[in-house]
């Protein structure tokens, strides 16, 4: 196949994600070993040769991470002055635009095929192909119905539980002919998925149903969770993480540089930034802790999420917590 681009979609707040996401942008926290927007990129196929970040909160930091550590594909970011919705933000980075071309919402992690979805566009001749997960809870995403053939009759986004078409939500991930972004206006805020994806279905959209593994990372919880399936799913494209050895450590995890870790217990499903130090009988679980971290004397940090610098306290317990060093306070999500 003749190269083609992607267009990722990183326009978004973070909002659930505070205090964390105050200082960085959620795309760039560290999940098993890799920041989450890598992971993103870790389903582009080879025939992909240019990645254009439709890029809105934060971007500067974004740039910043990608001349610090750059992706082995080229990547380059289209800046958003005003928030364009994720529609807005394709028509914005229209010049990366092959025919066909890829896109991806940058915060979700998933075993998608998108080599496959390719060769589905080309079989059925399809105006796009979008990827479809199914899950129980159907009312936070967009969801298809979909005839005999997998062709969408219905797209429907964020419906209340009880009028969903189907369980097939779209799992952030398509293939689109280039001429999806003409029925974009340009400069305006626009929703792909609620103003331009219905319109398009008699052009010839199809879905592509699949099983293996996904989650959405918009939420600490669902954070947590795709570190624990991007463990459990070890890919050859990514860096191989570095886990540290010792009686008490509990693999998966994954361990950044110039780290001090002398804690009672560290792992399973645990990442640490560069330069964290775990002091002695601490106990680190299920967690993140990002650049910079230290957990105190005989601490314990549980299903939590830490921004860059924070500091625990000895003898302190840290569970189901998102907690960052400045602009803001802690925020615990079992109390929303």
């Amino acid at each position: 196949m003749a190269e083609i681009s992607a267009i990722v979609l990183v326009g978004g707040l973070g909002t659930r994600l505070r205090p964390v996401t105050y200082t960085v942008p959620k795309q760039l926290i560290p999940i098993a070993g890799q920041c989450a927007l890598y992971h993103a990129f870790d389903v582009l196929p080879p025939s992909v040769g240019k990645i254009g970040l439709a890029c809105g909160y934060k971007a500067e930091e974004i740039e910043l991470y990608l001349k610090r550590h750059p992706y082995p594909t080229p990547v380059e970011v289209v800046r958003e002055e005003t928030p364009l919705g994720t529609g807005g933000g394709m028509k914005n980075a229209e010049r990366f635009a092959t025919d066909p071309f890829v896109l991806l919402n940058g915060d979700v992690v998933s075993g998608v095929d998108v080599e496959a979805m390719l060769s589905l566009l080309e079989e059925r001749k399809a105006f796009g192909v979008m990827s479809l997960y199914k899950v129980d809870d159907t009312s936070p995403y967009g969801v298809a119905e979909l005839d005999p053939e997998g062709r969408i009759q219905r797209f429907v986004e964020k419906p209340p539980k009880d009028q969903s078409p189907s369980p097939w939500i779209n799992a952030g991930a398509g293939v689109w002919r280039r001429d999806v972004l003409s029925a974009i206006p340009a400069g305006k805020v626009v929703s792909f998925e609620r103003e331009i994806v219905p319109d398009i279905l008699p052009k010839g959209v199809y879905g592509f149903c699949f099983k293996n593994w996904w989650e959405d990372a918009g939420t600490p919880e669902r954070v947590l969770n795709a570190q624990r399936l991007l463990f459990d799913h070890p890919d050859r494209r990514r860096t191989p993480w570095t886990t540290p050895e010792g009686k008490d450590v509990h693999p998966p995890v994954a361990v950044g540089k110039d780290c001090q870790v002398v804690g009672r217990k560290v792992g399973p499903y645990v990442t640490l930034g560069d330069g964290v130090i775990l002091e002695e009988g601490c106990i680190v679980e299920d967690s993140i802790l990002m650049d910079g971290v230290r957990v105190g004397k005989g601490a314990m940090v549980v299903h939590s999420i830490l921004g860059p610098g924070y500091a625990v306290p000895p003898e302190t317990i840290v569970e189901k917590e998102c907690r960052a060093l400045e602009n803001g306070p802690a925020s615990d999500w079992r109390h929303p």
